[in-house]
């Protein structure tokens, strides 16, 4: 059942809109790290994608878009936002806006998609996963990049990388 703006979620629905934002940021990140695994887990058996060009099982999207973000890009970022949730039971639906920046091979040009994830989702013994994803573009533009990442101020910073390279997996195995 949907709820009324601004209306107080009770502790269970608090419970709830955590762990589908989680599984919402980890499907971003398995993107951004090129985990195709990580992409996978976010989706129950079964679940379809809708990503335009590809329209299908989850299952094999997972696989597909890593080959596919790896041969055209150095890096990704998807950042996540205004996430509104329309709940009926142990099922969901939400919108979110994504904001999704593509450093194309070479480092000289960024593509950058601003658009929206229109998802189902549903609660299956205490937890959630994506059963669809609907991608919708609102506006998509490409520019020139000054790359900065080895110049004299960011130069001792961190890289991000995709796969096991990013600083992100030692980090979480220690």
């Amino acid at each position: 059942m949907a709820s009324s703006s601004g209306e107080t979620p009770r502790t269970a629905g608090v419970a709830n809109r955590l762990a589908i934002a989680e599984v919402l940021a980890l499907h971003s990140r398995g993107l951004d790290r090129l985990d195709a695994d990580c992409i996978a887990d976010c989706y129950w058996p079964g679940a379809e994608v809708d990503y335009g060009a590809f329209k299908g099982p989850a299952a094999d999207f997972a696989a597909l878009v890593v080959g596919a973000l790896q041969g055209q890009y150095e890096l990704t970022r998807h950042s996540l936002s205004n996430t509104l949730y329309t709940f009926d039971g142990d099922s969901v639906r939400t919108e979110t806006c994504v904001s999704a920046g593509h450093l194309l091979l070479g480092g000289k040009e960024e593509l950058h998609f601003y658009g929206r994830y229109l998802d189902r989702l549903t609660k299956r013994r205490d937890q959630w996963k994506l059963s669809h994803r609907q991608v919708v573009m609102d506006w998509c533009k490409r520019v020139p990049v000054s790359d900065e990442r080895d110049s004299d101020a960011f130069q001792q910073l961190a890289k991000g990388a995709h796969g096991q390279d990013d600083p992100l997996y030692p980090f979480l195995n220690h």
